[in-house]
Parts: structure tokens; sequence; C-alpha cells
């Protein structure tokens, strides 16, 4: 039987998603997990499947395990809302990574449903944001994990330059022969002595800098915001001419405008 010993004054709903994808406007869940911790000290776990209504990407099969005949005769969202709702009366609610996904999206589920789900009475936990308060996930916190050395003079230009190499050094060796599984579930070793291999794990799928454009899954060009997000730019710039010159008339970075350019230019190259 599941305990715990956190101080509560309510029921603490710890919760995760898995979904068909990222968007909270268009995807949908598709399994949710809910560990309530009740102020006696026990553990209520409820985990329910659902059936999105729509079919759920491959990439996101891939990741949770979950396809689209796992939940063929699973309900709606809908047809479990009240009853979720009801679990979840009084709670606080927690998670990893919870107040920038799960709860806005588990929000969205229950708005779209016709259930008033507010959360401004209820205290937001999220041990994402605890982890990265307490374990510092820059470049002295880094030195010290992989280097064992403390960085003296952080911030001047010449001390992190040193430690960094330094730290890339360490890591080549910390994770030499150490293998991870990928999206597809394939087993990789990701980082190598390699500079390609380095560089395909930290850059590959750069487009331009601030990520305005990015690359989907089967490596074409697509903007990444605004009302064309997911959209192939060089289908943007067919259908939308106009939008070539809006971007570049527009509060973008010139990296932003060079690359855009480049795409427009091998298009036209390429006819």
């Amino acid at each position: 039987m599941l305990t715990h010993q956190l101080k509560l004054r309510k029921p603490l709903a710890v919760f995760d998603l898995e979904t068909t994808g990222i968007n909270m406007i268009k995807d949908r869940i598709v399994e949710i997990s809910i560990a309530k911790a009740n102020i006696d000290g026990t553990v209520t776990v409820k985990t329910r499947r659902v059936n999105p209504g729509m079919p759920i990407p491959l990439e996101s099969s891939l990741v949770h395990g979950i396809y689209d005949e796992d939940v063929a005769n699973e309900p709606n969202f809908k047809q479990i809302a009240k009853s979720m709702a009801q679990f979840l009366e009084g709670c606080d609610l927690a998670g990893f990574n919870s107040n920038r996904f799960d709860v806005p999206m588990l929000v969205e589920e229950f708005l779209r449903n016709d259930v008033d789900f507010d959360v401004k009475n209820r205290r937001l936990i999220d041990a994402q944001r605890i982890f990265h308060l307490m374990e510092p996930r820059n470049l002295g916190a880094a030195y010290k994990f992989y280097c064992q050395k403390e960085l003296i003079d952080a911030h001047s230009a010449e001390a992190d330059t040193i430690a960094t190499l330094e730290v890339l050094n360490a890591q080549v060796q910390h994770y030499a022969g150490v293998k991870i599984k990928n999206a597809q579930g394939e087993e990789i070793e990701p980082v190598k002595n390699d500079m390609d291999a380095l560089h395909e794990i930290t850059a590959s799928k750069i487009v331009d800098f601030a990520q305005r454009i990015t690359y989907n899954k089967d490596g074409i060009e697509v903007i990444n915001f605004g009302k064309h997000a997911g959209k192939p730019v060089l289908q943007v710039l067919k259908e939308e001419p106009s939008y070539y010159d809006w971007m570049m008339k527009g509060d973008f970075p010139m990296d932003t405008k060079r690359k855009l350019t480049e795409i427009k230019l091998r298009a036209f190259n390429n006819k």
C-alpha cells in the first residue's frame, strides 16, 4: 500500500497525462493517472485511458506506448469528465512540468467538455521547478558534476570558456559507451568522441536560432509560430505570397530572415 509523509491541509493530486501531442488546442488526452495523497498519509491511485476521438500520431505512440487500438473501446473525455472532476474536488495539484503542460492541458479538456474546473483556489506544485531550483543546470553545476571542481570567477569569459572545454571533454569520457533509447525505442549511443555525432544531438534540428522555423518529423522546414504553425514553409509561401514580405519587414531576427530567404531561393532554383 502506498503511503506518503507530506504535510497536507487538503489532498494533493499528483497526476500525469499522456496525449496525442503537445498542442493544447488541437491535441487530446489518451491517458490520465492520478495518485491522490490523502491527509491521513494514504494514497489512492486512479488511472484511466481515454479515446481521444482522433488518430494518435505514431511519434506520440512511440513515446508513451499507447496506440489507436488500445483506446478504441475506451470512453471519451466527456464521458469521464464529471467523475474525474469529482475525484479532484478539493485537491491541490502536482506533477512534473505540470504547470507548463499537464495542468493547462487538463483544464482545457475540462472546459472543452463543459466542466468548470477552476484552479485559482488550488495550490499548484511542480516537482520539475523544485528540481531545477535546487539542482541548477548551469555551467557551474556542470563543472562540479563532471569535473569535481568549483568554478572560480564564474561569468568571466576566460574562466567560463576553459570550464566549458573541460566539461565537454569530461562528458565525452563520462558517457563513452553509454546507450539510451530514442523516441522509436531503439538503443543508440548518442555521445561519442566525434564532432559530427555531438552536433547531431545538440544542433542538427536547428533551422534558425530563434526557432521561428523548425523541422517536422519528415525533415521538412515548417513555420513554428502563429496561424501557420506546423505548415511547411514552402506551402505557406505558395498559398500566401505576401507572408514572405511580412516576415522580412517584421520584427524578426536577421538570421530568421536569412533562413527564410534561403528556403525560398532554394525552391526557386530547384524549379
